[in-house]
């Protein structure tokens, strides 16, 4: 819920504002405060959205297309200016350290490694060379050894593909892919934008639970997903974007159990499920605000 001061509580509720228990309670890896953000100084896409990645949780942040989940991740990973867009308002911290305006190469550098939309791997090379550019921005060679072979621990579907050209591999086994060189970086804090997209219901199992162990490493994870189901159910926290603003948030399992996140996102009402045309209805009709 919103107070007079427009600070959320630790309740699930509506509201854009940063739920300060929790990060003072187990300190932050990740913190987005009152972001805006404008495209070509003119569309306002962000309008004061606050959020936080609680050290070693997974954070989940759900929001139908052209909510601003893809602007806040450009937002946090400094490639807002890739997309002539910019800040105009608010601060992204990570690990206490302001990174509004960092380059994103010095972002990566700071612990923040993200696995874009859409399986974006370098096709042409083999497994071992896409898991070995993950760690470009690193210099201790014991350590990347470690983390190829927690990569290959984790991913064990890659082992035999190792020399694999990575193009010929499928869907789920690209995934796993773009997951492991992200984590070849040794990163605090890893952002999954779509993780599930596109994949069988048995490999989007397969990524869920690869996401859950490597959050149990010690890695946090800002997991932003349309698959309420699968993010909530493994998330610690969960946050609903929509037009520019958090109008929802609360721990996962709470609103896994919600009323409007149930009908919303898995089309399911007091009646059980309802038909896609009666979904798009409620979705034009509906006001988290109100």
């Amino acid at each position: 819920m919103i107070g007079h001061d427009g600070v959320a509580s630790s309740q699930t509720g509506t509201g854009g504002a940063l739920t300060d228990t929790v990060a003072a309670r187990t300190g932050t890896a990740l913190t987005v405060a009152n972001l805006e953000v404008v495209y070509n100084d003119v569309v306002l896409v962000l309008r004061g959205v606050s959020l936080a990645v609680p050290t070693g949780q997974i954070v989940a942040l759900l929001g139908a297309n052209g909510a601003g989940k893809t602007t806040l991740l450009r937002a946090v990973t400094g490639l807002l200016d890739v997309h002539r867009g910019r800040v105009t308002k608010g601060s992204v911290t990570l690990d206490g350290k302001d990174v509004t305006k960092v380059e994103a190469s010095k972002i990566v550098r700071s612990g923040l490694a993200q696995v874009m939309e859409g399986r974006r791997i370098f096709a042409e090379l083999t497994v071992d060379e896409n898991l070995r550019t993950g760690a470009f921005t690193r210099r201790d060679k014991a350590g990347i050894n470690d983390a190829y072979d927690r990569a290959m621990d984790l991913f064990p579907a890659l082992q035999s593909r190792r020399k694999d050209t990575a193009g010929y591999l499928s869907g789920g086994e690209q995934q796993m892919l773009a997951i492991g060189r992200a984590l070849m970086a040794d990163p605090k804090i890893l952002l999954l934008d779509e993780p599930s997209l596109g994949l069988a219901p048995k490999v989007v199992e397969q990524i869920r639970d690869i996401v859950v162990a490597v959050n149990e490493q010690g890695t946090s994870v800002l997991l932003v997903e349309q698959n309420a189901t699968m993010a909530l159910s493994i998330s610690h926290e969960g946050y609903v974007l929509e037009h520019g603003r958090v109008v929802k948030h609360g721990p996962g399992k709470a609103l896994l159990d919600d009323k409007d996140i149930r009908e919303f996102y898995l089309g399911m009402g007091e009646a059980g499920r309802r038909s896609f045309r009666d979904v798009k209805t409620y979705r034009r009709k509906k006001s988290w605000g109100s």
